[in-house]
């Protein structure tokens, strides 16, 4: 999978796709274009999640399940909600007390209490589950890259900059709500 930018031929005028023409600035028209690849990454990555956990043998999960699932299993310890939340970057903890919910009654999820804080932690079950969906991710995705040096330096340019507009969007977001 080539990711390098296309060249333009000197004076060619780049055609620039955009899901809201309306909403081009002329100080970044290229936010613009930045806007609509999330728009349909994020789509597609949520798709692919979804598809990718009933192949690993847990249906009607919805994405933030998954990422929830995912996270509780990450590296082998206990979690509590507001950790989870602060992680994924979820502002509502209503959503993942939800999933949480969700997955213990799947029995993927155990809680355990110790004083007032709730812990949860992966069952065996839910290990395993996660474990089925790396191989699965392994099988269907993991073909299509190179595995290259180029090609990882740049997944890690692009995972830096997803993380700097993320906090603008985040700053934006709190502007937003007192103006």
């Amino acid at each position: 999978m080539d990711l390098t930018p296309k060249k333009l031929e000197p004076g060619q005028k780049r055609q620039r796709i955009v899901s809201s023409a309306h909403l081009v600035s002329p100080k970044s028209p290229e936010l613009s274009e930045i806007e609509f690849g999330l728009i349909i990454a994020t789509n597609a990555f949520n798709r692919w999640m979804i598809r990718c956990m009933t192949a690993a043998g847990a249906k009607d999960l919805t994405p933030t399940d998954v990422l929830v699932m995912h996270h509780i299993n990450h590296r082998g310890t206990e979690k509590r909600l507001a950790d989870i939340c602060f992680v994924l970057n979820i502002e509502d903890t209503h959503v993942v007390s939800y999933s949480v919910k969700k997955l213990i009654g799947m029995k993927f999820v155990a809680s355990t209490k110790r004083g007032k804080e709730v812990y949860l932690g992966a069952t065996k079950e839910g290990a395993a589950l996660c474990e089925r969906y790396r191989e699965v991710r392994e099988s269907c995705l993991m073909p299509g890259f190179s595995g290259k040096e180029e090609e990882n330096q740049r997944f890690g340019e692009v995972a830096q900059l997803l993380r700097a507009l993320s906090g603008r969007y985040d700053q934006a977001a709190r502007a937003a709500s007192s103006y």
